[in-house]
């Protein structure tokens, strides 16, 4: 079920959500969160579509801020999904003018669910400090995506010279099968120093930078960023043991090849992750998320980290690689 308000207020919104929820018999209990997602005009559809879905795992109230400029009269429109349009959420998507195109805790405070946790999504731009932001001060846990802003690593800098407990980042979580991967590979070899880790990738994809300072961190190796302007996201991961080389290759989206010393290679499953598969993994946990922030940390100040630019690598046609924003 669907309605839509424009020229409205947030007052007008809560009320007419209230009669949808009572005409469809639906109640607030199940709800566990308040997801708000702050998105850019002409970007937002990918985003609620991946909440949409992580609702099914997270039944949430998802309140969707769109900024159609300050310049703009004033002016606030509204779009409330309940039922079947909405998955197994509540959907308000606002789409704000002039002085409501700023998302600020005073504008969407009346949709809140009462007594449940926050999250705060910003799927494209960053902020300059989330956890400063009138929408993040509130937030139990605020999420970025680097990899899709502007100048992503850049903004790897900015967020660990910003970071509070509760931040994270969502090409740190594309990363989550790749670590589980390479601590399996090395419990199976057994202990054995590592003196050099090279991680090959996208120059623009920070799941790159932030796989290799978290392998240098946990190995106290250097770290080689082999990278290349190739559209391609993360795929080869070496690690120079005493006992040999091990590498782990993902040449395209789905299935990857283990080589290691003494071993025949095999085939392992190491497939892109969704955005909405992201999301709900992310929505699993609300308390700080600490390896990320010590990561994070280690990618400005304390890893020894060098960028090798790897221009012999090209395109192979017709090759299904990732984007690099993926991981």
């Amino acid at each position: 079920m669907m309605r839509k308000l424009n020229d409205t207020t947030v007052g007008e919104i809560a009320k007419e959500l209230a009669r949808l929820r009572n005409e469809e018999g639906a109640t607030t209990s199940s709800r566990v969160l308040t997801l708000v997602i702050l998105a850019e005009k002409g970007h937002s559809k990918t985003a609620v579509e991946a909440a949409l879905k992580a609702s099914y795992e997270h039944p949430s109230r998802i309140i969707v801020h769109i900024d159609y400029g300050q310049d703009a009269p004033d002016q606030l429109n509204a779009s409330i999904y309940v039922g079947g349009d909405a998955g197994a959420s509540e959907l308000i998507i606002l789409r704000g003018y002039g002085s409501a195109a700023v998302a600020t805790e005073s504008l969407i405070s009346g949709l809140l669910l009462p007594d449940s946790p926050i999250v705060a999504w910003w799927p494209h731009s960053v902020p300059e400090n989330p956890a400063e932001h009138s929408i993040g001060r509130i937030a139990q846990r605020r999420i970025t995506d680097s990899a899709r802003a502007y100048d992503p690593l850049g903004v790897l800098e900015k967020l660990a010279d910003s970071y509070k407990d509760g931040d994270t980042d969502l090409a740190w979580i594309r990363l989550t099968l790749w670590r589980i991967q390479i601590a399996a590979v090395l419990d199976q070899l057994g202990p054995a120093p590592v003196s050099k880790v090279t991680v090959s990738g996208s120059s623009l994809s920070p799941s790159v930078v932030l796989l290799g300072a978290w392998l240098g961190t946990r190995l106290g190796a250097t770290v080689h960023l082999r990278t290349t302007d190739v559209q391609r996201g993360l795929y080869r991961v070496q690690l120079e043991r005493e006992d040999g080389r091990v590498t782990i290759h993902r040449p395209g989206r789905n299935i990857a090849t283990v080589s290691s010393p003494g071993t025949p290679d095999q085939q392992i499953s190491l497939p892109v992750r969704s955005l909405a598969d992201c999301l709900a993994e992310e929505l699993r946990r609300l308390d700080p998320d600490e390896v990320y922030g010590e990561v994070l940390q280690s990618v400005v100040h304390g890893c020894n980290i060098v960028v090798d630019i790897n221009a012999e690598d090209t395109a192979t046609e017709g090759a299904d690689y990732t984007e690099v924003y993926d991981a």
